[in-house]
């Protein structure tokens, strides 16, 4: 089996470690533990990593957040991969930081990233994990925010919090959304 891990961030040495680019963050660590690199290809950086008999293709969208469905339609149909096949890993102000979410389907949430995916392949019915950041910020600053820095105290706490996105994603490849959602929201 195939599937199209999506990391959700933006380009470019000025939002690298901004709350924003969790998405990245995710898959870089992954690809760390896996020993593998990205390549930079068409609408993105690309890895492909082997877990047990399925190929995952990750991929950082090159589009900028909010045109990243142009990249995930592109590698879904080069790589040939069904939408239950498709995860996406994405920010989410709404959950405390470090927080996981698995949903199947859902609303963008005013996400523009997810916004444009969804537009893109046409639905919202595909999988995504929600990377918590937390809301830590006075009323009329979340861009400020989510394009800030993680704090010292985060980024202390954000090895495990990785480690757990990464066996989330290897969770749902292997055992499928449902075992995911069941052994990894909320963790």
């Amino acid at each position: 089996m195939k599937y199209l891990i999506v990391g959700l961030g933006n380009i470019g040495p000025e939002y690298r470690n901004t709350r924003h680019n969790i998405g990245f963050k995710v898959l870089d660590a992954f690809a760390e533990v896996s020993n593998i690199s990205f390549s930079t290809q068409r609408y993105g950086d690309i890895a492909q990593v082997r877990v047990k008999n399925n190929v995952l293709v990750l991929l950082k969208p090159s589009t900028y957040m909010n045109l990243s469905g142009e990249a995930v339609r592109y590698w879904m149909n080069k790589e040939n991969i069904p939408l239950e096949n498709v995860l996406v890993i994405v920010d989410d102000i709404a959950l405390p930081f470090g927080a996981i979410r698995i949903k199947g389907k859902g609303s963008d949430g005013g996400h523009n990233g997810l916004k444009n995916i969804a537009a893109m392949i046409g639905t919202q019915n595909y999988a995504r994990i929600r990377f918590g950041l937390g809301n830590d910020f006075p009323k009329g600053a979340q861009i400020d925010y989510v394009l800030g820095n993680f704090t010292e105290e985060q980024e202390k706490l954000m090895p495990e919090r990785l480690k757990i996105a990464i066996d989330a994603i290897k969770a749902f490849c292997l055992s499928g959304l449902t075992f995911a959602m069941n052994n990894y929201s909320n963790k």
